[in-house]
């Protein structure tokens, strides 16, 4: 019986986690953050990680948009703008009309 609890145990343990990691982690409006482009990015980033996120998503949406000094020597900027741009690819709108002319 005493090898019983602990399987049991593990498993109660591991169904826990498995479900928790799964359960949506949204953050509330009421408490504010960093939006852009309609866009939650979170709280708390400072002013030139916001401008990487902003340059990011310029560049996301087809118009590239960096500051080089800053991506080569700034790591906020240079993670502001991987986060903006990869968080905004899907606002990139492709016009088939214009790619046919």
């Amino acid at each position: 019986m005493q090898c019983i609890k602990p399987i049991t145990t593990i498993i109660l343990a591991s169904s826990l986690l498995l479900f928790n990691a799964c359960s949506p982690n949204e953050t509330q409006v009421s408490e504010g953050g960093y939006y852009h482009s309609g866009i939650y990015f979170g709280t708390n980033f400072p002013d030139v990680y916001q401008k990487g996120i902003k340059d990011g998503c310029t560049t996301a949406q087809g118009d590239y948009k960096k500051s080089h000094t800053l991506f080569n020597n700034n790591k906020d900027y240079n993670n502001g703008w991987f986060l903006g741009r990869n968080r905004c690819r899907h606002l990139l709108v492709i016009d088939e009309k214009k790619e046919k002319k």
